[in-house]
C-alpha cells in the first residue's frame, strides 16, 4: 500500500523485504529518503539505522513502528532517526514528512491547492474559504488535502481509509462518512457544490467554482 501510494505522489520507490537488503540499499548509496519499519526480520530497524550512521549514512530515516512508548521513541531518535511514525498512521501524515525531510531534483508536488472557493497551502497548514481562514483538524486538513490532489476524480471509501486514516478498509464503517460530513460543515457551502458523493463509491472533489 504505502509503495503504491507513494509512486502515485510522485515518489520513485524500491522496497526490500528484510533488515539486511535495507542495510545494503542505503549503504550503496543513491537513497534519497527512506522509510524504515522497525519489525523487520534478521536484522530490525533499530539494528538498520545504528549500522548506517555508523557509516556516516546520512539520509533522512523515517521510522515507522507499532510502538508507541515514549522510551522506544527516545530510543530511535537517539539513534539517528529523523522522524519517528506510530502504526496506524494517516498516509497523508506520511507524505508530509517525507516531503519535509527530502529535497526532490524531480517535479515537486503543489504546495498551494485550490479548488472552487477553497484553497489550501500545504506548507504553512492553512485552508482559507473566499480568502478567510477556515479551522481545521488534523485529519479534516489531511482529507481535503487528498481531495484536492485528486481534484476530478472519484475516490473511493477505501482509498480514503487506507490513505487518510491508515485503517484497513472496513465495509461496515461509517468513519469516512462521518469525517466528510464534518468536513464540508467546516468549509460551509463553498463544499456542496465541491464535494460530490459518488452513489456506492466514494466522493469526487468538482473544479468547478460553486
Amino acid at each position: 500500500m504505502l509503495r503504491r501510494g507513494l509512486t502515485e505522489e510522485g515518489y520513485l520507490v524500491t522496497s526490500v523485504p528484510d533488515g539486511e537488503q535495507g542495510l545494503a540499499l542505503l549503504l550503496a548509496g543513491g537513497v534519497d529518503v527512506c522509510v524504515l519499519d522497525v519489525q523487520l526480520p534478521g536484522i530490525d530497524g533499530f539494528g538498520v539505522l545504528t549500522e548506517a550512521r555508523k557509516s556516516n549514512i546520512e539520509t533522512p530515516i523515517l521510522l515507522l513502528t507499532a510502538r508507541d512508548s515514549v522510551p522506544d521513541r527516545v530510543h530511535g531518535l537517539q539513534l539517528g532517526a529523523d522522524d519517528y511514525l506510530t502504526k496506524p498512521f494517516a498516509f497523508a501524515e506520511l507524505v508530509a514528512r517525507l516531503r519535509a525531510r527530502t529535497r526532490r531534483t524531480g517535479p515537486v508536488a503543489e504546495t498551494l491547492l485550490r479548488c472552487g472557493l477553497v484553497e489550501l497551502d500545504t506548507i504553512a497548514h492553512r485552508a482559507t474559504v473566499s480568502g478567510e481562514p477556515v479551522a481545521l483538524s488534523a485529519k479534516q486538513f489531511a482529507l481535503l488535502e487528498f481531495f484536492l490532489r485528486h481534484r476530478g476524480h472519484v475516490v473511493t471509501r477505501e482509498m480514503i481509509l487506507q490513505r487518510v486514516f491508515g485503517y484497513p478498509f472496513d465495509p461496515g464503517t461509517n468513519l469516512v462518512d462521518v469525517h466528510v460530513a464534518n468536513l464540508r460543515q467546516r468549509l460551509g457551502l463553498a463544499a456542496a457544490a465541491m464535494i460530490v458523493a459518488v452513489r456506492g463509491v466514494g466522493y469526487r472533489v468538482s473544479d468547478e467554482t460553486p
